[in-house]
């Protein structure tokens, strides 16, 4: 069988040129391309080979250090580099001509493609000595290619809701076009689940660890999209939200449904059960005795029980070069220290009996210092003057974040990581005093760093990335649940228990609310917020939760990592020195003003789309 390599690499030209520029612009050179490639089984597998591309969107390049980094488009982190997309988002100045996030072109273009590749794939010719090969694979081709287009369809109605629905390969003189209105988000939805419960049954559970098939579409993958489309249903932004009354089609179609509908929890639910059921996945647990590597090796090694469906990535350390933390010292990491992880997300993790910090029986506290060990990556290592704000936290804090007098080893050696103001350095700050281009909170991202990465010599990290894993749909059977329910129960508790105890946290219910729809919903929305820290997660949940006029809205607070000459010279210090930035690193200053808009719930259809088919309406506020 050909390997995985084939469905990421063997991109033909030939296909490329099937899809245009814009998504019902049919060229008529296409009609002969299309016919090229499946006069040919090995073209048409190519073609099919082209379908995987789409899972390698915009979302996915942070792992390279590149597209529009969705962390820093929300309340986990800053871009602090200069003259960067989010900045656009940060400031609320994206619109229909410049969203970097846009993807409705190419979103049609896999559509279309997939089209073609259903409409065409059986009266592709095979020869007679290769009918037993391929007569089991094409059933596949087909169900994976449903499959490419059904997620296709979900990353759209995530960004924009309702969207028309086009699984025809439409004639160049078919006026459908030009004027393809929307459809509406109950048959969006709709068609996703079909589709997903369709091609279950073609698909196989799973392919063997590590096999030449693995990273394909699985039963398991079909049944998880259905689980994550049902959830946004379910969604209050979705789910008879009056903001969108007045969004309809030229007929009257109302696009978004505006009757609250309890029951599409259940739905939900039901589909989060499906996966579950299989038993053909487990959360990856290689270091239980020690939670903090149990959790981090998730996200630097090629895991093949917990991912569900797997971006598949070759070696490579760009992750490592853009994102760890950036001092020059001999001993110091040497990475690019990309991001500023903000206060709001380090305040988010709870203690390590399970209360949250704000709890007054959490044992939190915001002054004094401790020495113990820390794990750096590759084994426990002294530590000294660690700020209590950062004692007996959820592991997976400290598999997630770098913070002040942390340790990393950097080649067998843990050096203390410096974020506070260190103005005569010579290397050895990791957030270089140098405005506009280094850290500013004082946190820097460490979850998906591999420790056998030396940035100053050899090394690379093999990691899949996790597009969809298991510990999501134990959290989407939770939530849903808990909405269905009066009360919760404890099938609730059980879900989310499932996740924690990965990281030896322990079992909720632990404090009175847990005990109340409201008080879970808030546990499990915050559950969701720190095991997704940096996957892409909380970027959509604010939006489908109706809350990112409150998380992505206001100031963003860090450590005072930028202190002001008066502040260094009133500690007595050499101003220039780590004992005068310290001083006054440990307090909580704004880092950055965000704006969020009830028209940024959703994004906007792009103008170009409306001028060439006037049918689409407008999203809300656009």
């Amino acid at each position: 069988m050909k390997s995985n390599k084939f469905i990421y690499l063997f991109l033909f030209a030939c296909i490329t040129a099937i899809s245009c520029k814009k998504y019902l612009n049919v060229v008529p050179t296409e009609l002969v391309t299309q016919d090229a490639v499946f006069s040919n089984i090995q073209n048409a597998e190519g073609a099919w080979a082209h379908l995987y591309k789409s899972l390698n969107n915009n979302d996915v390049q942070f792992i390279h250090g590149g597209g529009t980094i969705l962390g820093a488009c929300t309340d986990e982190c800053k871009n602090h580099w200069e003259n960067v997309p989010e900045l656009a988002f940060n400031s609320g100045a994206w619109n229909a001509t410049n969203n970097s996030l846009d993807i409705w072109g190419s979103a049609y273009q896999y559509i279309r493609s997939a089209n073609i590749f259903l409409a065409s794939i059986d009266k592709t010719p095979i020869p007679a000595s290769r009918s037993d090969y391929y007569s089991p694979r094409i059933p596949l081709y087909k169900a994976e290619a449903r499959f490419l287009r059904a997620n296709q369809y979900f990353e759209l109605f995530r960004r924009y809701g309702a969207v028309p629905l086009v699984n025809t390969v439409l004639a160049t003189t078919d006026p459908a076009a030009t004027t393809t209105s929307r459809n509406t988000v109950d048959d969006v939805v709709k068609f996703i689940s079909s589709e997903c419960d369709a091609i279950a049954e073609i698909l196989p559970v799973n392919y063997a660890n590590g096999s030449a098939d693995y990273g394909r579409i699985t039963k398991g993958a079909a049944l998880a999209l259905k689980a994550r489309t049902l959830l946004y249903a379910a969604s209050p932004l979705f789910n008879g939200n009056t903001m969108y009354a007045n969004i309809k089609n030229a007929d009257g179609t109302q696009l978004f449904p505006q009757t609250y509908d309890n029951n599409k929890w259940l739905q939900a639910a039901n589909a989060a059960k499906a996966v579950l059921d299989l038993s053909a996945y487990s959360l990856s647990n290689p270091n239980p005795l020690n939670p903090v590597d149990n959790y981090a090796q998730l996200f630097f090694t090629r895991n093949y029980n917990e991912i569900i469906l797997p971006l598949i990535i070759g070696g490579n350390r760009d992750f490592e070069g853009t994102y760890m933390p950036n001092g020059r010292d001999g001993n110091a990491v040497n990475g690019n220290g990309k991001m500023s992880v903000f206060q709001e997300l380090v305040d988010s993790y709870e203690m390590n009996n399970g209360r949250p910090i704000t709890d007054p029986q959490s044992g939190y506290q915001t002054t004094g210092f401790w020495n113990g060990q820390m794990w750096d990556g590759v084994r426990n290592t002294p530590v000294s003057n660690i700020s209590n704000m950062y004692k007996n936290r959820d592991p997976r804090f400290y598999a997630t974040i770098f913070f002040q007098y942390d340790v990393w080893n950097y080649s067998n050696n843990a050096r203390p990581l410096k974020f506070a103001w260190f103005g005569n350095n010579g290397g050895g700050c990791d957030g270089w005093p140098k405005p506009g281009t280094n850290c500013e909170t004082g946190y820097n991202w460490r979850k998906w760093a591999d420790p056998a990465v030396n940035l100053k010599g050899n090394g690379s990290a093999n990691r899949n990335f996790p597009l969809i894993r298991l510990a999501e749909i134990y959290l989407i059977y939770a939530e849903a649940m808990n909405e269905y329910l009066s009360v919760p129960n404890s099938d609730v508790y059980n879900a989310v228990n499932a996740v924690r105890s990965r990281v030896s946290m322990p079992g909720l219910p632990i404090i009175a609310s847990d005990n109340t729809k409201e008080g879970m919903r808030k546990r499990i929305q915050n559950e969701k917020r720190i095991e997704f820290a940096f996957e892409n997660q909380r970027f959509w949940d604010v939006r489908r939760w109706l809350i990112a006029k409150t998380a992505d809205n206001g100031n963003m607070h860090g450590m005072n990592a930028r202190p002001t000459p008066e502040e260094l010279n009133s500690t007595g210090f050499d101003p220039n020195s780590e004992a005068a930035g310290v001083a006054v690193f440990y307090k909580t200053v704004v880092d950055q003003a965000r704006v969020f808009a009830d028209r940024h719930y959703l994004m906007p259809i792009p103008q170009t789309e409306i001028n060439i088919d006037p049918a689409l309406v407008q999203n809300y506020g656009w």
